[in-house]
């Protein structure tokens, strides 16, 4: 008998293993804050809920409380004085573990219903999650909205509809009859149970909060496991509010609520002890590539799906779209303040410049036109709050005013200060675009937020072998090409296979290099040193769960 929300929400379901195997648009939650959608009253009661969070405990019913932890300061310049519950790890494994057994239970159809059910749950939730997300991450309001809660949303029912479909092509049960020639036949019964591995620690990064962090807390939940969600020190409240909707979804369906819990930690000594712990089987992380390798490195107990930063890149050889490219990059480069993990840091250019529908153009010609393109963009006050949002962190910062001062005489765009009427404390800057050579190494090290690098190189090949390089060396999530010619086009995309990147080719519309659709683009490919896993396919949920069985003479 199949579980009552299994066939509530079998439709969505459906839907969502059908799109990964077409790889068409398709979305389960509406990604514009619309009333029509979500209601008149959604977006004064989910501002409402998060200023009700503001300056009060956010009390989670955990084992082994200690204490409270209050980290988070805006990106818009205020304290947020929310106070989470600070447990021993111990007892959150051990309360997890414990959890387990009745999870397991449910089978692979009941985990997938309840999951679905969170998941309608979190989407009804979406501008609550949304207001916690931009005041924590700095992103401006749409994007807060979109990534942060029904594009979050997709990614995790992506996971779940991966984790179903593998764990669905395991019978329950089988009876194995082997012909014995003139004898009986040899008759066995045979059961097989899907078994979590054991609990899942996904630790979660301060500019995502939920977006990064949903596809490996939902792939680890609906193959049997428990989960312990670690958000970063200044984006606490997102994932609080996810693991409090999860319990109590949990609880309502007479699942012990401690399966999900917050790991609300600010000493990271106690993230390491916590990620080593032999009872943690598998650990998601996005983040540094300090603290990502060290948990490669050193928690070999456990699986590591890790997304790291790298050198995203773009070459440009030629165009039919002159002006369209520009807008392109430009927005590329401004969304979010270069603060995405897929965001283009270097763009190739060949020293004798590009032939394009509006006559050749030298190399300073496109740097001088890409700088008036961003300008362009951002000069509207309102359309530069929007697409910048603020920056999220002191270390952003001093990477911007460090890349400056390290370029003297090279930076075609300097990156300024924006003041934000509502938020007059708000930490807002344009992109930093600075001119570099080939052999420069500052282009070659990940410089996360808004600063980017126009690389002059011999010849396009010269610049399709530089990305090659680059990102078999330090990784990438995305690279770019834009040409007129196919023989370019071929060869970009040889290489492209040899790196194990994705590639974006003449994107000169309302798509991004740094956007990545659920459900249809390949998000990391595992195969380059900024993923050491692909996040949307059938590895990332095959290796959370085991199959075990028993069998019998009936």
């Amino acid at each position: 008998m199949s579980h009552a929300l299994f066939d509530k929400h079998r439709a969505t379901l459906d839907a969502a293993v059908n799109a990964i195997h077409s790889r068409s648009y398709w979305s389960a939650y509406n990604e514009m804050p619309s009333p029509r959608v979500y209601g008149e009253t959604a977006m004064d009661e989910g501002k409402a809920a998060f200023d009700r969070c503001r300056g009060q405990q956010f009390a989670i019913e955990q084992p082994g409380q200690t204490g409270w932890l209050n980290s988070e300061h805006s990106p818009y310049g205020f304290a947020l004085d929310v106070s989470y519950p600070v447990c021993q790890a111990q007892a959150l494994i051990d309360a997890g573990l414990r959890a387990m057994d009745g999870w397991q239970r449910m089978g692979a159809e009941g985990r997938t219903g309840i999951c679905l059910e969170i998941l309608e749950r979190l989407n009804k939730r979406s501008f609550e999650l949304a207001h916690a997300v931009m005041m924590t991450t700095g992103q401006g309001w749409m994007m807060a909205f979109q990534a942060g809660a029904p594009h979050a949303q997709d990614r995790a029912l992506e996971a779940v509809a991966y984790a179903w479909r593998e764990q669905s092509f395991v019978p329950t049960e089988a009876l194995w009859e082997k012909p014995q020639g003139k004898n009986p036949p040899l008759v066995m019964k045979k059961h097989f149970e899907i078994v979590g591995r054991g609990v899942a620690l996904v630790i979660g990064c301060g500019t995502f909060p939920t977006w990064n962090t949903y596809p490996g807390l939902f792939a680890a939940l609906a193959t049997g496991n428990p989960v312990i969600v670690k958000p970063h020190a200044n984006a606490v409240l997102p994932v609080a509010m996810t693991v409090r909707i999860i319990r109590e979804v949990l609880a309502e369906n007479g699942i012990d609520a401690n399966l999900v819990s917050l790991a609300a930690f600010a000493d990271p000594q106690a993230t390491r002890e916590l990620a080593q712990h032999a009872a943690v089987r598998s650990i998601d992380f996005t983040g540094s590539n300090a603290f990502g390798n060290w948990l490669i490195d050193h928690c070999r107990q456990a699986q590591v799906y890790a997304e790291l930063a790298g050198v995203n890149n773009v070459v440009i050889d030629s165009t039919d779209a002159y002006q369209a490219m520009l807008r392109n990059l430009a927005f590329t480069l401004a969304l979010y303040s270069g603060q995405m993990c897929t965001t283009s840091q270097a763009l190739f250019v060949p020293a004798a410049g590009i032939d394009t529908d509006q006559g050749h153009k030298s190399f300073d010609d496109l740097a001088g036109d890409l700088a008036r393109a961003i300008d362009g963009l951002l000069g509207k006050p309102e359309v530069a709050l929007a697409v910048l949002g603020a920056v999220q962190s002191a270390e952003t910062l001093q990477r911007i005013e460090d890349a400056a001062s390290g370029a003297p005489g090279q930076v075609i765009l300097a990156s300024r200060k924006i003041d934000h009427p509502d938020f007059p404390a708000a930490q807002l800057r344009t992109p930093l675009l600075i001119a570099s050579t080939a052999d420069d190494p500052a282009w070659t090290q990940e410089c996360f937020g808004p600063v980017s690098f126009l690389v002059r190189v011999a010849d396009t090949a010269t610049a399709i072998a530089l990305s090659e390089r680059v990102v078999s060396e330090r990784g990438a999530l995305t690279v770019g090409l834009y040409s007129t010619s196919a023989a370019v086009v071929e060869a970009m995309t040889a290489a492209s296979w040899r790196s194990r990147v994705a590639l974006s080719i003449n994107l000169t519309g309302g798509v991004f290099v740094n956007q990545s659709s659920a459900f249809s683009d390949y998000h990391g490919t595992g195969g380059n040193p900024a993923a050491n896993a692909a996040y949307t396919d059938t590895a990332f949920v095959a290796n959370r769960f085991r199959v075990i069985q028993r069998r019998y003479h009936p």
